[in-house]
């Protein structure tokens, strides 16, 4: 069995994403440790649904892209293209936003000026794909595992109380019955698991394929280790951020009622209650997270491009500098009107939670079509499992939209 180090470790690196460090912030500042199981359901739910997409890419050896487009009708397949679009615009202002500020807390450089600087993704890949897909792997998984220790150090610097982590990271808590607490929780969903990476595993794994390492059977097989490892390293990441944040901020929100959820509060907060280091490697981590999945989102647009509008003959370069171009936009936009960061990378969260659906019904349903899959096709659990999802997905959408607009009153 080849080691975990294939394209799950790409993929993970969107499941701590500054938009996840920002839904994580607010739900550990605001609810302490009572969120930490929703974020380990969606780490679950998020691990079944990207083997999903690995398994689609490894028995039909095309993408959810290229199937959408070739397999709905037109009109079906632009609803789901728009929706990943917009999707990609979400993820874009999450992964700009979090180097922007990363950039100035470090250096002082201002936000607009480091919204700009995150282009410089669009050459990194370029750079990567010259040296062929492992180099692209074998980086991704240094970013993972910086991130991976930087946290490991933060936490132990803010001594948690672990047998409330024990306890909230699998029991539920009542508390997601407040409205501020499920737009928080829809939030950590919507963070969790995102559209892009569902179009871009099912891609990557065509790779595996493509090398004919083994059956595709035996290939989905350690595809499953790839993805699970990945995954509960990307939880642990998140419910670190969280944890650091409820052992830190939320006693002071029980105090005086305020949350620190602002990636600015936190640095300034952290440094004078543990230390200059700590406050140091919060934004040094940030930064990191936040180039890493903005590289790989980037790589996500190309997929969705080359699939739905069938551009895999125009210059892939080409496809990611217009992508970037157009997913930067709306950052710039609201950097130069001077909104909230914090505010932003929430919003954008639950607007990746309301696109989700879109890009996980049509995954379900090519991944139980026989046509598609043979003999790899869903088994009868996993059709019980992700229906129900599915829909409850969307109904907890469709009520904090309720909410959000005031068709549905605020618990």
């Amino acid at each position: 069995m080849p080691p975990p180090d294939g394209p799950a470790f790409i993929i993970s690196i969107g499941y701590f994403d500054p938009g996840n460090w920002a839904t994580d912030l607010q739900a550990g500042s605001q609810f302490g440790y009572t969120l930490l199981w929703v974020l380990s359901l969606s780490c679950l739910i998020g691990a079944l649904v990207q083997n999903l997409c690995a398994k689609l890419g490894i028995a039909s050896g095309k993408d959810l892209a290229q199937h959408c487009a070739e397999r709905y009708p037109p009109w079906m397949a632009k609803v789901f293209f728009v929706s990943a679009v917009i999707s990609m615009m979400a993820t874009d202002l999450a992964e700009i936003i979090g180097v922007a500020v990363a950039l100035q807390l470090l250096f002082g450089i201002p936000l607009w000026e480091g919204a700009l600087i995150t282009i410089i993704d669009v050459f990194l890949i370029l750079l990567l794909n010259r040296w062929g897909f492992r180099a692209v792997e074998t980086i991704f998984l240094a970013f993972l595992t910086t991130v991976s220790v930087m946290y490991v150090i933060e936490m132990f610097l803010s001594h948690p109380d672990y047998a409330a982590v024990a306890m909230d990271s699998v029991v539920p808590s009542a508390d997601i019955l407040q409205a501020d607490a499920l737009f928080v929780a829809v939030g950590i969903i919507g963070a969790t698991i995102m559209p892009h990476n569902l179009y871009l595993h099912s891609h990557l794994a065509i790779s595996r394929l493509r090398e004919k390492l083994a059956a595709p059977q035996v290939l989905y097989r350690w595809s499953q280790w790839d993805t699970n490892i990945s995954l509960f390293v990307a939880w642990f990441i998140n419910a670190a951020i969280l944890v650091v944040a409820a052992a830190v901020f939320h006693p002071i929100f029980l105090k005086d009622g305020t949350v620190i959820q602002s990636f600015d509060d936190a640095y300034k907060t952290l440094v004078p209650i543990l230390s200059q280091g700590a406050g140091l490697i919060f934004a040094l981590a940030l930064l990191v997270s936040g180039v890493a999945s903005s590289t790989s989102a980037t790589l996500a647009g190309q997929v969705v491009f080359e699939g739905f509008l069938k551009m895999d003959h125009v210059n892939p370069f080409l496809i990611r500098l217009c992508t970037r171009l157009v997913t930067m936009a709306p950052a710039l936009v609201a950097i130069l009107m001077h909104a909230h960061p914090v505010e932003i990378l929430m919003w954008s969260q639950v607007i990746l939670s309301i696109q989700l659906p879109f890009a996980m019904l049509p995954l379900v349903m090519l991944t139980d079509d026989r046509k598609v899959m043979g003999a790899m096709v869903n088994a009868g659990w996993i059709r019980l499992v992700m229906w129900p999802a599915t829909v409850i997905l969307l109904v907890l959408n469709l009520v904090v939209l309720g909410q959000t607009v005031g068709w549905i009153p605020g618990g």
